[in-house]
């Protein structure tokens, strides 16, 4: 693809960074050079990023590896987490977590410490419908080092259940996919409407293919959305292509490519030297 040209400094909260030296992603060969020269290209400056899915594993491999391989790149990792709680919402799930107990492989309260006071880790990602949700303890330590968390969000974990277990606190939550993953316009709708009601819910832009709702959201909650560009398995150029075709202002773009990611991801600030 051709490098991009536009007058915006871009940052990304949204990229997955491969764990092994050799990684194949959706028949497509993947490194941390190529994800760092499509990132360029597309004039991602900087970008979040985070390991892939671990099945029945601790995260603490992974997450030391995604962070070592940051290390002189423009990448700011943030620690992958898993808990023993059912994600689903319904009451035979909320019947399970009364009765779940956190496995060795699960992060403690004490693991979410350790990573706060990392400095090589400035947030943490969440996928409820693979990893399951945290029990309470490790839910009030994310509130203790008021981090951001970024939560998968969509068909298995729906913004109204991310409400009623994750919005009640005071840590930001960026729900990704406008949390509708995969293209769910309705449940997009749910997480727009959710701004209105909690003031540290986020929404990023990753594999979000449909204006209407891009634009809504940038023009009803300019402060709350952020650029996600849910590379490897989409290119950065495209999603930053989504947004510079919108129907919106330019200090809307601005915001949303620059001063809003900023703002909740502080690592992803303009550095002076830039």
């Amino acid at each position: 693809m051709l490098e991009l040209e536009h007058r915006f400094r871009v940052v990304d909260v949204h990229a997955r960074l491969p764990v092994e030296e050799s990684v194949t992603a959706r028949g497509r060969a993947i490194s941390p050079d190529k994800l760092e020269r499509e990132l360029h290209q597309a004039g991602v400056v900087s970008a979040v990023v985070f390991p892939g899915p671990q099945e029945g594993n601790s995260y603490l491999r992974a997450n030391n590896a995604v962070a070592r391989r940051s290390v002189e790149r423009p990448f700011f990792a943030f620690a992958r987490i898993n808990g023993p709680r059912d994600p689903d919402g319904s009451a035979t799930a909320r019947l399970r977590n009364f009765r779940s107990r956190r496995k060795d492989w699960h992060t403690s309260s004490d693991d979410i410490e350790q990573y706060a006071y990392d400095d090589r880790f400035h947030g943490f990602k969440l996928d409820p419908t693979r990893d399951g949700l945290p029990d309470d303890d490790v839910l009030s330590r994310l509130e203790d080092v008021n981090l951001p968390v970024l939560v998968h969000a969509g068909e298995g974990f729906s913004p109204e259940t991310a409400a009623d277990t994750l919005l009640d606190r005071s840590f930001p939550v960026i729900l990704s996919h406008f949390g509708g993953f995969p293209l769910n316009r309705d449940l997009m709708a749910d997480a727009i409407d959710l701004l209105d009601s909690y003031d540290s819910c986020y929404l990023d832009t990753s594999f979000v293919r449909y204006r209407e709702q891009m634009e809504r959201a940038i023009m009803e909650h300019p402060d709350r959305v952020l650029f996600g560009s849910g590379a490897p398995n989409a290119h950065p150029n495209v999603a930053v292509m989504e947004i510079l075709t919108l129907d919106v202002p330019e200090d809307a773009m601005r915001k949303v490519f620059t001063k809003n990611p900023s703002r909740v991801v502080e690592a992803l600030a303009p550095d002076y030297d830039e």
